[in-house]
């Protein structure tokens, strides 16, 4: 098992941890989230066990993007992907600066939802993401008929700049800063 490379506690939640991916280690988990109808966003509904394990073995490879494995109290609960906005998903759509990154994250499908876990999810990938001093701004690009989402972004300091087509959906281009993260964080940490 790959050591966590960040980890940090919730006052209420207990401990979340960021490890790589281990595609062909980690696939069939994967497989059971990312096909799952609540990842519909994900657009992996129709993909077999060989091609999750093909897609996170290509972003493995990617020197562009990164796939991280999240977990709550030790047991693999969420998924996050990290990637520069000037080689992949907004190319010719966003005008990268230095400093951008971009990410996704997908919480694990479960019968017994935690209240406050999403938000302790967002909030692990987050601080992660802005523990590199390189990283001045997050930005996202979530569906936009995907309004779950967009209230959790909002409520970690996301800003919608602007709806944008994007090969797959339209989407929401949403950027935040660390100084905007670190303004909605108050009693949540």
């Amino acid at each position: 098992m790959t050591t966590p490379l960040f980890t940090r506690t919730d006052t209420t939640l207990g401990d979340f941890s960021l490890r790589p991916v281990e595609p062909a280690a980690d696939a069939t988990l994967l497989h059971s989230w990312v096909t799952h109808p609540k990842a519909v966003f994900w657009l992996m509904q129709d993909f077999g066990l060989a091609a999750v394990e093909k897609e996170f073995t290509r972003i493995a490879a990617d020197p562009h993007h990164d796939a991280f494995l999240g977990l709550h109290n030790g047991t693999p609960a969420f998924l996050m992907e990290r990637y520069d906005p000037a080689h992949r998903e907004l190319v010719g759509i966003h005008a990268a600066a230095p400093g951008d990154v971009g990410m996704h994250f997908l919480t694990a499908p479960t019968a017994t939802p935690l209240h406050g876990f999403t938000r302790a999810v967002i909030t692990t990938v987050m601080e992660m993401l802005f523990t590199d001093p390189a990283t001045h701004r997050v930005v996202v690009e979530p569906d936009a008929r995907n309004t779950a989402v967009h209230a959790l972004n909002k409520a970690v300091g996301f800003e919608v700049l602007r709806t944008v087509s994007l090969p797959s959906k339209d989407a929401y281009l949403s950027t935040c800063t660390r100084d905007q993260f670190l303004a909605t964080q108050g009693d949540h940490r």
